[in-house]
């Protein structure tokens, strides 16, 4: 092995009963460059980066670290070698402080074998401060939103002082400004020797930040480029395998009636605190409404009480001229209401049935799927297979269960079944979150038709991207509330960006800002 590889796998193979997840997967990462890997859902990213960190033991194959052949490898051995990981799903404990969960496992200790609270909490502060990732180290995980959850797994990564870290999506939860901010960061760290894995779905990103790129499709290497000399249009099509329309073309939309009609909507976090206040908004059939925010500012409040999840406290919810504000989501669903949730292992899924079960729910109850009782088994199965061959779902085995699909198959299957059967409206939180450059294309043209057939969508989305693509008209969200509304195409990148930090806020009636800039404290991300 090269002096300048910290990284060198050879003939990785990992086999699952029903899917061959890495094919002799070879992988050379240089000491000191940002590496990315990109490939589509199912092609194998998130297992060799599992097998790299020690969380899953390969069938064959070899792994170096610093020019060392590693025997047995597990997570402490990847971090005692300077590795650390941000994963997709975070890897925290939710009734711990954000301190206690930054040194869980490598506890500062005074007196013998007491924690050294003190001590914890300070170097989470110093460590949030030179990064600038604002996090309070008494904060409980359970009362951050997703994008502060994500804060904290990068500064466990730093804490233990990692010369190799591997970020899985990391910049899914930030603003263009945050996003800017993280990258001056990792450029530092890569100047200070650091090697970084970048694992995204954002080929912009990939060509901005990255210095080689290994591309995956099918469990093998497709190919590793230099990012200086691919485009976006080459890469995507060594990951699918044909040319992909990067960018779907919105024609001006038709609006009709009101589907949905949100007034006066306020809701009350767990300590009292308002957690939406005063929201009203208007949705038509043949319109997509998109809202735009950092995570964490009512977003996933305001989805939660048009759905039925959450109670309002004040205000009204009205679906097709029915007064709907409190009701259940059973009764949403039948009243015409497709939801995509943010969270899809918390809300969208259960992990432990089987995709053709997963396929079903919310519908489970009717027929063709079931009668007095009983469930149609060959009707689920047919429905299943259609959907699996419809949306591309890997592997393509309605009997497997969800929770062993790949975060991006498990968004795909929640998509495949709130698209299915004509909903009035869509409610859709994240709905391209984790899902590939294929996946995506088809996601956009799949709402756009939605909305061209008379389906009215309320779309949530923390790809500035992707509300300004697929938005006739966006409002944005800060503290609880709608701070500025736009006509769609007729705002830049920049001007959301400071909307979503409060910037907007003054002028459009919003929300208070605290002394220090940051947003007032709510209980926002609830689960």
């Amino acid at each position: 092995m090269s002096e300048r590889h910290a990284v060198q796998m050879r003939g990785i193979t990992k086999r699952y009963p029903r899917a061959l997840a890495n094919d002799r997967v070879d992988l050379d990462v240089e000491v000191g460059e940002v590496h990315a890997i990109v490939g589509e859902n199912g092609a194998g990213k998130s297992t060799i980066m599992k097998v790299l960190y020690g969380l899953t033991p390969p069938d064959e194959g070899s792994i170096s670290l610093w020019g060392k052949e590693l025997s047995g490898h597990r997570p402490a051995d990847a971090i005692r070698e300077g590795v650390g990981m941000v994963h997709q799903h975070f890897m925290l404990v939710d009734t711990l402080t954000v301190a206690e969960n930054v040194v869980l496992g490598a506890e500062p200790c005074s007196h013998g074998c007491l924690l050294d609270v003190a001590a914890a909490r300070e170097r989470v502060r110093q460590l949030s401060s030179e990064y600038g990732l604002s996090l309070d180290p008494d904060d409980l995980i359970e009362n951050l939103s997703v994008g502060l959850e994500q804060r904290v797994e990068i500064v466990k990564v730093l804490y233990r002082g990692a010369k190799i870290l591997i970020l899985d999506e990391p910049t899914g939860v930030l603003t263009p400004q945050e996003v800017r901010e993280l990258f001056v960061i990792l450029r530092a760290l890569r100047e200070a020797g650091r090697t970084i894995i970048f694992i995204t779905h954002k080929l912009e990103e990939v060509l901005e930040l990255a210095d080689r790129i290994t591309v995956m499709r099918d469990g093998r290497v497709a190919g590793v480029v230099s990012a200086a000399a691919t485009t976006k249009e080459e890469l995507a099509r060594m990951m699918v395998g044909r040319d992909v329309l990067l960018r779907v073309t919105r024609e001006e939309a038709r609006p009709g009636e009101p589907v949905l009609q949100v007034a006066g909507l306020s809701a009350i976090g767990r300590k009292g605190s308002h957690v939406l206040e005063g929201i009203d908004l208007e949705v038509r059939s043949g319109e997509i409404l998109g809202v735009a925010g950092v995570q964490g500012n009512g977003q996933t409040e305001l989805v939660e009480v048009i759905t039925g999840l959450r109670r309002a406290s004040a205000g009204s919810v009205t679906v097709c001229g029915r007064e709907t504000t409190n009701r259940s989501p059973r009764q949403m669903r039948d009243l015409g209401v497709a939801h995509i949730p943010e969270d899809r292992q918390a809300r969208g899924l259960v992990l432990g049935f089987t995709v053709a079960e997963n396929l079903i729910l919310g519908r489970h109850h009717r027929k063709p799927f079931s009668s007095r009782g009983l469930l149609s088994l060959d009707d689920i199965r047919t429905h299943a297979e259609r959907l699996i061959e419809e949306h591309d779902l890997r592997p393509r085995d309605p009997d497997g269960d969800a929770g062993h699909l790949s975060g991006g198959n498990q968004q795909k299957l929640i998509v495949a079944r709130e698209f299915d059967g004509g909903p009035a409206l869509l409610v859709a939180s994240q709905p391209t979150r984790g899902v590939d450059i294929g996946a995506i294309e088809f996601v956009h043209t799949s709402l756009l038709r939605m909305r061209d057939q008379g389906a009215a969508i309320l779309l949530i989305s923390a790809e500035l991207t992707e509300i300004m693509t697929l938005s006739d008209s966006i409002a944005v969200m800060y503290g609880g509330k709608i701070v500025a509304q736009f006509e769609g195409g007729a705002v830049g990148e920049e001007e959301l960006g400071v909307a979503m930090t409060g910037g907007a806020g003054a002028s459009a009636g919003g929300s208070a800002v605290r002394s220090d800039g940051r947003p007032p404290r709510h209980e926002m991300g609830a689960r």
